[in-house]
């Protein structure tokens, strides 16, 4: 039986309400025809819920952008997303539990080969609004141009509409969309590796401690 306090702030709705990125196919995914998300966010989502024994509620993002805004109503009680200074004000996070790579996919014909040459004075570049890469180009990039789509695959279409000339993304989803234009190329190399992590709102510090206990021991047992 967990305390009333953990209680309060996992669920203080009397459900654990949980943010899922199904824009990013590493953690979930979402059915077309049916909506059910899947994935290991979803899993790691219902271990939790069976765990302290409390009703589950799975709220399905396309973007962690815009899951990211959402805390800031109080829409989501925890988080499956990517650790990052920027979001450190709103949100207490767990360990790292996965680590994905964020690299450029490029359409045919174009020059660059390797993440270095990117960043050059007239590049534009198509990101997700918000989302872990977004984040951390915009500390990094000296030279080139971020341009901003409401989410990954609005990402894509930039590149497909002609409005950018390389896309930042998820390894995953960037080799998912290699197919959707003949001749591009994803390249082997990263510009960072995006730290997978389950967050809380800010201020629940029973639940916090209690979240991060969560993370270490399903990684220990598999």
């Amino acid at each position: 039986m967990i305390s009333t306090l953990l209680r309060s702030d996992l669920a203080p709705t009397g459900k654990i309400r949980v943010g899922i990125n199904y824009g990013n196919p590493v953690l979930a995914s979402k059915d077309p025809a049916s909506g059910e998300l899947h994935g290991v966010a979803v899993d790691l989502g219902r271990e939790l819920g069976r765990r302290v024994e409390l009703p589950l509620e799975l709220l399905g993002f396309e973007s962690a952008g815009k899951m990211f805004d959402a805390v800031k109503t109080g829409a989501w009680d925890i988080a499956f997303l990517a650790v990052d200074p920027g979001r450190a004000g709103e949100i207490d996070f767990t360990a790292p539990y996965l680590e994905i790579e964020g690299t450029y996919l490029v359409p045919p014909g174009s020059p660059f080969r390797a993440v270095d040459e990117v960043d050059r004075a007239g590049v534009r570049i198509g990101i997700s609004a918000k989302s872990a890469y977004d984040l951390y180009l915009s500390r990094t990039i000296k030279h080139a141009e971020l341009v901003r789509g409401t989410g990954p695959d609005a990402a894509f279409n930039l590149l497909i509409e002609g409005k950018v000339d390389v896309v930042a993304g998820v390894r995953q989803h960037l080799d998912a969309n290699v197919a959707k234009l003949a001749g591009a190329r994803v390249f082997a190399g990263r510009f960072m590796a995006i730290q997978q992590a389950l967050g809380i709102q800010k201020g629940r510090a029973e639940g916090a401690k209690y979240l991060r206990a969560f993370i270490e021991d399903v990684k220990a047992s598999g």
